[in-house]
């Protein structure tokens, strides 16, 4: 090779390098790889932040006026912002009729109906995503229908079982009733979940003598621990605010979560006890609110499985 070719080749080469550059210090100043970036400036940006200035006063305005009526004496459909607070609203509901039976009933049913619901979930979507099943696919549709079955098209035929087999009023076959409707939904998240765990892990459970629900308890669930989270704070949130089911299947005013009791503030004369209502709003919204903080922590966690097996 010449002599006089050799910086031919280097002038090409950084040639090529610097045409490299600015096309990377292009491709930072437009869209990253060819997608859509926010509007920065000029009327698209002016528009996008009036939508959302509107749609954030959509969602404050209900709450701004659950504050106001909570505290104000006379509260109707109209709440009018004053510095006369008062605290008779909170006074009048906090008893055990109104308020402390139906929370802890709402506590029992909700929990308990999220607890046994991903206990079941992880059972039934461990085979589904560990294994090829001949009739997998199949059952995942099914699945799949099954969420998608009204709450009411079934109530009469529920209530005919249950009234068969005097399950009516019962607050554990309530329970089991509502398990049962929130796993089709429940399965399919824990699967998809569940799936994002390397099977390696489990093989190298399997070759210290691990079974599958020791590799299930151990190593799987602990990994997927925010996917589990999910599904429980789903599940908790969903039967925290189911109406219908515990209006159909408990009779007792004494068993009724506080989704039903709720509905007593409304008179059958047409008259509405609306400062009790938005207090009582306030006291039931406030334990989803606490377990939403109290499990958030398991929410920012990914699956950083990357490394976990060597060799």
């Amino acid at each position: 090779m010449s002599a006089d070719a050799l910086p031919s080749r280097s002038a090409a080469t950084s040639s090529a390098t610097s045409t490299s550059a600015a096309r990377a210090r292009t491709r930072r100043r437009g869209s990253p790889a060819g997608g859509i970036t926010s509007p920065k400036r000029g009327p698209a940006a002016l528009v996008s932040y009036l939508i959302i200035l509107v749609l954030f006063l959509v969602f404050l305005l209900p709450f701004a006026w659950l504050l106001l009526s909570s505290v104000e004496t006379g509260a109707g459909l109209n709440a009018t912002p004053t510095w006369h607070f008062t605290l008779a609203n909170f006074k009048a509901i906090l008893n055990v009729e109104t308020v402390y039976q139906p929370m802890v009933n709402s506590l029992i049913l909700s929990g308990g109906t999220a607890l046994l619901t991903v206990v079941c979930s992880a059972l039934a979507a461990y085979p589904l995503s560990r294994f090829h099943l001949r009739f997998g696919r199949s059952f995942l549709y099914t699945i799949l229908f099954a969420t998608g079955l009204p709450i009411t098209a079934v109530m009469v035929p529920v209530y005919s079982l249950y009234a068969r087999f005097s399950l009516v009023d019962s607050e554990p076959a309530t329970v089991l009733f509502m398990t049962a409707s929130s796993l089709p939904f429940a399965i399919w998240m824990t699967k998809n979940f569940m799936d994002g765990v390397p099977v390696s892990l489990e093989e190298a459970a399997w070759t210290d003598g691990a079974n599958w629900f020791q590799s299930l308890w151990r190593v799987v669930l602990p990994l997927m621990a925010p996917g589990v989270v999910v599904v429980f704070i789903f599940t908790f949130v969903v039967q925290w605010g189911n109406f219908f089911v515990p209006f159909i299947l408990l009779l007792t005013p004494d068993k009724q979560p506080a989704s039903v009791t709720i509905y007593t503030f409304f008179s059958q004369y047409g008259q509405v006890a609306y400062g009790q209502l938005a207090a009582f709003s306030i006291i039931y919204t406030a334990p989803v609110v606490l377990l939403y903080g109290v499990l958030s922590k398991f929410l920012g966690g990914a699956f950083n499985l990357t490394g976990a097996v060597k060799g």
